[in-house]
């Protein structure tokens, strides 16, 4: 590597210009979405907004914070994202555990593996999911949110081989030392899993931040909806209502329209992961590769 040719450093600078150029294609949605949630109804339907504001202008952010469906919306997917998360990892630790024992240790691992198997490929259906979360009386409730998806099947997979990749040598010490399972778990296994409980949550909380159909099924208020729930009823309807409207609110409502109201909502919606993700990033990809070559 001290002696690169020039066709390999000519091969290391055009594959940064394409990922480069990548990413900016990548970006380039979020950036017209911005742009388009900062530009006056005017410019947006002129057609007028790529990315950069055009008649720059906050009504769209001042006619959503004062929307009291919108900031009960966002404060609901924020107590559901807390809330279905810890449950979903104490769920995947307690049930990848001792999935991850050899059947010589837990002699029905495999029979409880293909049953957790076969509810990631099949579900009991819309309606009876529906009557079970009713005579349950979680209607209308956040746990009607959180409780239907409390063991994600894909999580337990990724813990899973993460703890069979790790070294035995570990659970028997600590098995001479005359720790039980749970002690294992918690002073053994979940210290050395960080970037393991780094992925599956992440991707807990994207799951969680981005589900509308279940609140739009198991809430009957939109004053209960979360927000992927309220963006979903919003973008199916008009955005802006004229009925009963103060001066001040006309006036409002004049500078702005659907697209631009929808473009604030929808960059609003995607902040909070934004600004979580730089932070589980490193974890992410470490958990999902690690474990994948033994030996």
């Amino acid at each position: 590597m001290h002696h690169m040719t020039t066709a390999y450093r000519w091969f290391q600078r055009l594959n940064y210009v394409f990922l480069t150029v990548l990413a900016l294609l990548c970006l380039f949605p979020i950036v017209n979405i911005l742009a388009i949630s900062f530009s006056s109804s005017e410019a947006v339907e002129a057609g007028r907004v790529t990315l950069w504001p055009v008649e720059f202008t906050l009504s769209s952010y001042r006619y959503m914070l004062d929307n009291n469906l919108f900031l009960g919306s966002f404060a609901t997917s924020g107590l559901r994202v807390v809330l279905g998360v810890t449950v979903n990892l104490i769920f995947t630790v307690l049930v990848a555990y001792p999935l991850s024992k050899e059947a010589v240790t837990f002699r029905s691992r495999t029979v409880y593996a293909w049953i957790f198997v076969f509810t990631m490929l099949f579900s009991g259906g819309l309606i009876p999911g529906y009557l079970v979360v009713k005579e349950a009386g979680l209607l209308d409730s956040i746990w009607a949110l959180v409780l239907p998806g409390a063991v994600p099947i894909f999580n337990v997979l990724l813990m899973l081989n993460f703890f069979r990749g790790l070294p035995k040598e570990l659970e028997e010490a600590a098995w001479m030392d005359g720790a039980g399972h749970l002690r294992t778990l918690w002073s053994v296994y979940l210290p050395v899993s960080l970037p393991s409980i780094a992925t599956v949550t992440l991707f807990s909380l994207v799951g969680h931040w981005n589900a509308w159909f279940d609140g739009m099924i198991y809430m009957r208020s939109p004053e209960h909806y979360p927000l992927a729930t309220y963006l979903q009823s919003m973008l199916q309807r008009a955005n802006v209502s004229n009925d009963m409207v103060t001066l001040e609110q006309a006036q409002l409502l004049s500078q702005i329209s659907d697209r631009t109201t929808q473009a604030s909502q929808i960059f609003l919606s995607i902040v909070p992961i934004l600004a979580i993700y730089p932070f589980l990033q490193r974890y992410f990809v470490h958990g999902l590769v690690v474990g994948s070559v033994k030996g």
